[in-house]
């Protein structure tokens, strides 16, 4: 079973190997990566050396109410919402199931930009290259949005960064994005959870002081 260390190992490598690249920013979807990814970098290496700013992408996946980890789709900022129709399709009373989550993670995903960026303004992706990495892929409904949303700002590529994935669905984001890592493509694949020890979400105390740090730490840079 792979470690939770792994991924941030992962991240770390991805950053120096891209460090290179110039107006790049890593922007991390979810909370998990969030957190372990940040703290393995700082043990490992001066997270500026790599030249790379940071700040978190805030996705919510719209999940099959009574089967969460299932994806009829997901949110992004910006009025973005991108449908998993394999799944819809399959749904009985699909527009009214989708019509409702939709309202609560939209609901969610405003409290969460408002709790995370504080009164910082969102960055200027314009003309960047983007990095977005996640704990894995599985459906990809949630990378989809942010990449939808990263497309709509105006970035001049997207590239997509994780550790494990569904080896069809890395095979998709071949055709969708820039450029596509991922690091591992393990069969079978029946959720990017199966790949971890500890799995856990990261509370918003947490996410808030990694993001003040990191907007410290470039402050004083």
């Amino acid at each position: 079973m792979m470690r939770p260390i792994v991924s941030g190992r992962f991240l770390l490598n991805l950053a120096l190997d891209l460090r290179g690249l110039r107006e790049t920013v890593v922007a991390r979807q979810h909370l998990e990566f969030l957190a372990f990814a940040k703290s393995v970098i700082r043990r490992d290496t001066d997270w500026r050396i790599t030249g790379l700013n940071a700040y978190r992408s805030v996705v919510r996946k719209l999940g099959v109410p009574g089967y969460g980890e299932l994806a009829m789709g997901a949110i992004a900022s910006g009025g973005v919402r991108v449908l998993n129709e394999d799944v819809v399709a399959q749904l009985p009373n699909a527009e009214e199931m989708l019509a409702a989550v939709t309202a609560e993670e939209t609901r969610e995903l405003e409290r969460r930009e408002a709790e995370y960026r504080g009164n910082r303004p969102p960055p200027d992706l314009r003309g960047k290259t983007v990095i977005l990495v996640d704990d894995g892929l599985a459906t990809g409904a949630t990378m989809r949005a942010a990449a939808t949303a990263l497309k709509q700002r105006g970035v001049a590529a997207c590239v997509v960064g994780v550790p494990v994935a569904s080896p069809e669905t890395c095979a998709e984001f071949r055709h969708e994005v820039d450029e596509v890592v991922c690091a591992a493509t393990p069969e079978p694949f029946y959720g990017v959870g199966q790949f971890y020890e500890d799995f856990s979400q990261t509370s918003d105390e947490e996410v808030r002081e990694l993001l003040a740090r990191a907007a410290t730490e470039k402050t004083q840079s």
